[in-house]
């Protein structure tokens, strides 16, 4: 449906040019949307394959496990979006020890982004109410290293950003000037809260992400922190036990129809084609999380049997595996740390694991060297290689 632009334009002068900066109506879209039919049908299937992805969180041995996973493929993807060029090898590495050689400013930002994502859900499981000052607190957690860290991190911004185009005379896109910008958040962080609307949480995520991306807040990180605010959403209203579904690596593959849905809300109003879209992404990917869950469940099953027919051995290998499990890399004196076994029993435990192809050693070094779970770490990476 076509409303006609969701906000209107105002005329300032930024230096010596004059633009014209939009400002969003506040949310709910008016008229209402409309939500029979097909995208009834579209957020019915979305939910269910949510139910499922919940169902097999349920079930999981070691939920935390696959979070400690998912989480950091959603900060490759995110990171990636906005063009850092960094793989899940080099954040792990990273991880590790801070490791030289791997791309700093990159494998920061997307270490950052694991720090922002776990602080926020860790504020709303402890009772924190998703709002402005928690969207600051991950912003200033995302923007506290490298690149960005001169861009007013925890902060709106206070000067006029833009959106494609060197100054904003040419930009694609300029949005809310700086004075705007406190009024529209405020009017977002009502809506967030606003119980009496009669749209369920799928759709309220799907809105307030647009919505959030059109203010554009902050003078950078705006797109990650919007994407970390659907998973807030969805975790905090309880659409999933397990903060397991990020739609960053849909929009990676569907970014060009992302950015162009964008734009029709703002032109059109046509809200409704964006969140056909949003749900689909929900459904694809919270199809995908389950069948990663049941792949990786089976590589573990069938690793784990290899590793108990070592015979005497076997005990302190499953010991080790069991700590590949939990991170896929792993240098022989932190497995020795977290295990509770010496140095030399270690090593022999990894050398075993390396004989049966379960590990390998990454760096080609003598010394410090660091060992991966290499199928485990190729599931993950289904994806999120560097664009």
């Amino acid at each position: 449906m076509k409303r006609g632009p969701s906000g209107n334009y105002v005329t300032q002068t930024v230096g010596e040019e004059t633009v014209r900066a939009f400002v969003p109506a506040p949310l709910p879209p008016l008229p209402p949307l409309e939500l029979a039919g097909g995208l009834a049908r579209r957020h019915d299937q979305a939910l269910v394959a949510c139910g499922r992805l919940d169902a097999i969180s349920a079930l999981l041995p070691d939920p935390d496990l696959f979070l400690y996973a998912y989480v950091r493929r959603e900060a490759l993807l995110s990171s990636q979006i906005e063009g850092t060029q960094s793989s899940l090898s080099d954040l792990l590495l990273f991880e590790l020890d801070e490791a030289p050689g791997v791309p700093f400013d990159d494998v920061v930002e997307v270490s950052s982004y694991v720090t922002a994502l776990e602080h926020g859900l860790a504020r709303l499981r402890a009772g924190f109410p998703l709002s402005n000052r928690l969207l600051r607190e991950m912003h200033e957690k995302l923007l506290s290293r490298g690149r960005g860290v001169d861009q007013q991190p925890g902060h709106f911004r206070t000067s006029q950003n833009w959106i494609g185009g060197t100054r904003p005379g040419n930009a694609g896109f300029v949005p809310p000037p700086p004075q705007e910008i406190e009024p529209c958040m405020a009017a977002l962080e009502l809506f967030l809260h606003d119980a009496n609307l009669p749209y369920s949480t799928l759709t309220r995520a799907a809105l307030a992400h647009v919505q959030f991306e059109t203010i554009h807040p902050f003078l950078d990180g705006n797109g990650r922190t919007g994407r970390l605010l659907i998973a807030l959403v969805l975790h905090h209203e309880g659409v999933l036990r397990q903060p397991l579904l990020y739609l960053s690596l849909y929009l990676k593959q569907h970014r060009t129809e992302y950015y162009r849905l964008l734009d029709v809300v703002r032109e059109d109003g046509d809200w409704e084609a964006w969140i056909d879209f949003f749900l689909e992404g929900v459904q694809t990917t919270a199809a995908g999380a389950v069948d990663t869950a049941h792949r990786l469940l089976g590589l573990f099953r069938a690793d784990a049997e290899r590793v108990q027919s070592l015979g005497r051995s076997a005990a302190n290998a499953l010991r080790v595996f069991e700590a590949f499990r939990r991170r896929p890399l792993a240098t022989l004196p932190v497995l020795a740390g977290q295990v509770g076994i010496s140095y030399p029993t270690a090593a022999r435990a990894v050398a075993a694991l390396e004989r049966l192809g379960i590990v390998r050693e990454i760096t080609g070094r003598r010394r410090e060297r660091v060992f991966a779970y290499d199928r485990y770490v190729a599931v993950l990476n289904e994806g999120a290689e560097p664009l």
